[in-house]
């Protein structure tokens, strides 16, 4: 299944159609050189990694400037899909693992996004602030929020005051339950209908 997927739930410009028919050529060419996605997984690259990613296009409708800050990005999601969506916001991609980063950032500039920078380190190293931090089953929330809480700007005008918004599967109430910011947790089947996303949530924390 490729990019007819992501036109199912997305409408794109025939720019965004070119970069996302891109990242299927692109990642299993990677792949083959460097472990970024799971061998067995690369065949679903379009659902189980670029849509998964644009969950959070289905919750969020930025303006124009908004800033996000994708933490252990791995090869470039949730990151480099939104990106392609939202041209007109701005991506900082981080990664501990050198050599994914480089991944994402060959792909990045393969494809011809320029609202996206690039950084190889801890959470711990980045200090700017950003309207969001988003992150893809990278950690366990209530651990995730402490180290990004100081990258999060104050305020927000996107409908959804600033704050934190990741995606992750299967059953989330411990985590949950030691964060002491309010959280909303939506299901991914209210927007899409594969069986993939059964078990898939997105939980937002207002910051």
């Amino acid at each position: 299944m490729g990019l007819e997927i992501i036109e199912k739930y997305f409408t794109l410009t025939p720019k965004q159609k070119s970069q996302m028919e891109a990242l299927g050529r692109l990642y299993p060419e990677w792949n083959d050189k460097i472990n970024v996605i799971s061998r067995k997984d690369i065949d679903n690259l379009y659902v189980h990694h670029v849509l998964h990613s644009l969950a959070i296009a289905k919750f969020l409708h930025p303006v124009p400037g908004t800033s996000f800050l994708d933490m252990g990005t791995g090869g470039g999601f949730p990151g480099i899909p939104l990106a392609i969506l939202w041209p007109e916001c701005t991506f900082h991609l981080i990664d501990r693992i050198g050599k994914k980063i480089r991944v994402a950032q060959d792909i990045a500039e393969q494809i011809g996004l320029t609202n996206v920078t690039f950084q190889h380190g801890d959470i711990g190293e980045c200090h700017k602030r950003y309207d969001f931090v988003v992150s893809r089953a990278v950690m366990r929330l209530d651990e995730m929020i402490p180290l990004v809480r100081k990258n999060v700007a104050s305020g927000g005008n996107n409908g959804y005051p600033n704050g934190v918004i990741v995606l992750k599967g299967g059953n989330l109430d411990s985590e949950l339950a030691n964060v002491k910011y309010p959280i909303l947790e939506e299901s991914l089947t209210i927007w899409f209908d594969e069986e993939f996303f059964q078990t898939k949530k997105l939980v937002y924390a207002q910051i």
